[in-house]
């Protein structure tokens, strides 16, 4: 009578498999709870479990799955294909949830110093050096799983040993085909420890003026001030010069150059430039500076040199500057503008009624 109400063993592990799930889920949810309330006052360590949890709830039942069907008959059908697909199930949840870890941690150092802050140059080398680095551990954590999956096909083995027979030959051809991924992931190291560049510097590269946006494991991003982006390989870096603003610092030096005729006066223009700057919320109070830099034989050049906190403010404020001077000649001195003068011969002042000391100017164009 008791014989009749037995389980097949098919039926029975399947019964097992679906209460493991239910068992994995309900454990998932009370772990990330308890998770949660332990690690609230941790802010880094938190930001690690929030980004993990949601990988271990397909993780959690992955391993169940797994100890149900090792747990079950071997003469039980297509046992054994099951039990390598939920291993290799588990060999890229596992390396899933080492990236989520690693992305987690990276996130929560970079939350603990923001850069949204006047002076950011520790956040930003801070900031580049987690994403940086752990983007090459994610590169690491894939090919190591990628790895452990091959090994579980006999067939695979079998490959890697004849390969390993022929390393020689092997090795060098892989070493020449692998050389510019590697030499990224080296380039990237190296950037990451040394940082000749870190997100949010401002760079100038093949002319162009742009900041650092991104950094990954072989190539960077530019933005461009007019919203394009530049891509550069990491390689580029260690091998060609670049000249980049925001190194040790953000402050920066802006130029002003003014061209004028021989008889402007410079104190006045000196006044205005330091009316200008009193009230210009780009200038940072360093610099102020008016020279005479270079005569010609029409004009006299005029440098004027300020400091910001960073490129765009400079930038903004160089454009204020140079404004407000060309307005202040047009209206004070407006016969100082860049003019060429051509000297009257006597007989042209007698017919013009102009006195015989004076000189006949036309301004140029």
């Amino acid at each position: 009578m008791h014989e009749g109400f037995e389980l097949s063993p098919g039926f029975a592990t399947v019964v097992a498999a679906l209460f493991a799930i239910t068992l994995a889920a309900i454990a998932h949810r009370i772990i990330a709870i308890l998770l949660r309330r332990a690690t609230a006052p941790l802010p880094v360590v938190n930001t690690v479990v929030l980004a993990c949890i949601p990988v271990m709830r397909v993780f959690l039942p992955l391993i169940a799955l797994q100890l149900v069907w090792q747990a079950a008959g071997d003469d039980l059908r297509y046992i054994g294909g099951i039990r390598h697909i939920n291993g290799l199930a588990i060999i890229a949840g596992a390396c899933w949830l080492l990236i989520a870890a690693i992305g987690g941690l990276a996130n929560g150092i970079i939350a603990q110093h923001p850069a949204d802050v006047e002076d950011n140059l520790t956040a930003r080398r801070i900031a580049t050096q987690a994403r940086v680095l752990s983007r090459t551990a994610m590169t690491g954590v894939v090919m190591a799983g990628l790895a452990l999956m091959l090994m579980t096909f006999p067939g695979a083995r079998q490959v890697g040993a004849s390969l390993l027979a022929s390393a020689g030959v092997v090795g060098i051809v892989a070493g020449i085909a692998a050389r510019p991924v590697f030499s990224n992931i080296i380039a990237g190291l190296q950037i990451a420890l040394a940082q000749p560049i870190r997100i949010d510097d401002v760079l100038i590269i093949e002319g162009e003026w742009g900041r650092v946006e991104e950094i990954t494991s072989t190539y960077v991003v530019l933005r461009i001030w007019d919203e394009r982006r530049l891509i550069i390989p990491l390689q580029w870096f260690i091998e060609h010069p670049f000249q980049n603003w925001t190194r040790t610092s953000s402050e920066i030096l802006g130029t002003v150059f003014l061209f004028a005729d021989y008889r402007l006066p410079l104190d006045p223009l000196r006044a205005e430039l330091q009316r200008i700057l009193e009230t210009a919320p780009e200038w940072d109070k360093r610099v102020s500076v008016l020279q005479l830099t270079d005569v010609t034989e029409r004009t006299i050049q005029i440098r004027v040199l300020v400091s910001a906190r960073s490129s765009g403010l400079a930038f903004d404020l160089r454009c204020r500057v140079r404004e407000a001077l060309v307005t202040f000649i047009q209206r004070e001195y407006p016969d100082c503008l860049p003019q060429v003068r051509m000297p009257a011969g006597p007989d042209d002042l007698k017919k013009t009624g102009v006195e015989p000391h004076a000189a006949r100017v036309m301004n140029t164009p």
